[in-house]
């Protein structure tokens, strides 16, 4: 049952991807919940919407959609590839990127509900004690949406270990590179013999999204008792 190389070289890579993706989408994402469960504004359904969209949309389209945006020759990316040497394009920042907007929905849901759950008088009530919103969103706010902030990472970090089709449309399948545990499972169902080695990185997968759940619901239940104490 140990891993061989290849398994640990896609499992290591597929982790650094789906953690780079949260760890840029997060900042954006909480603030994005912010704002939809706490501001009120001409076109918020329609941001609302937009936010959303990778939900509904086919996995490939949100691939295509980032190829002519964000490739070497797309309308962002071939702007920062000349004037920053930032390109997406076939390496595994690509994949992350990929990964981050379909995981961003669920973050964002996740966090906006937690937001919303939260007694809105106790921000108003630190808001007229003199404290400036900044302070009362950091003091007051995130610490009261932990738990949903933890969920939405949780469930943003499964989905990007778990995305397959914006990828491969992005940044292809290259190994070592873009080449993720999904990837590298379609791969193995491709050539003869294959099926044995696509069973043990759907093992690995399983096990990886037991593992978060489990440490979600084990943080979880810490931060309530510290609350409570």
């Amino acid at each position: 049952m140990l891993l061989t190389e290849f398994e640990w070289q896609t499992l290591l890579l597929s982790l650094k991807i789906a953690t780079a993706a949260i760890g840029f989408s997060l900042p954006i994402g909480i603030l994005t919940a912010w704002i939809l469960a706490r501001c009120q504004f001409w076109g918020k359904p329609l941001f609302d919407s937009i936010v959303h969209l990778p939900l509904v949309l086919p996995p490939v389209v949100l691939g295509y959609v980032l190829l002519i945006t964000m490739g070497r020759r797309g309308v962002i990316g071939e702007w920062l590839t000349q004037n920053l040497n930032i390109s997406f394009s076939f390496n595994w920042q690509g994949a992350a990127l990929a990964s981050a907007v379909v995981a961003f929905p669920l973050m964002v849901r996740s966090i906006r509900l937690a937001i919303e759950s939260i007694d809105i008088r106790l921000e108003h009530v630190a808001r007229t004690l003199g404290a400036h919103k900044w302070r009362v969103f950091l003091t007051i706010t995130l610490p009261l949406a932990f738990p949903g902030i933890l969920m939405g990472i949780v469930l943003s970090f499964a989905r990007c270990l778990g995305e397959f089709g914006a990828t491969i449309t992005f940044v292809s399948n290259i190994q070592g590179e873009t080449r993720t545990l999904p990837l590298a499972m379609y791969t193995m169902l491709q050539i003869p013999d294959g099926e044995h080695s696509a069973l043990r990185l759907c093992i690995i997968s399983i096990v990886l999204s037991i593992i978060s759940l489990f440490l979600s619901e084990l943080l979880n239940r810490w931060h309530k008792r510290k609350l409570a104490g």
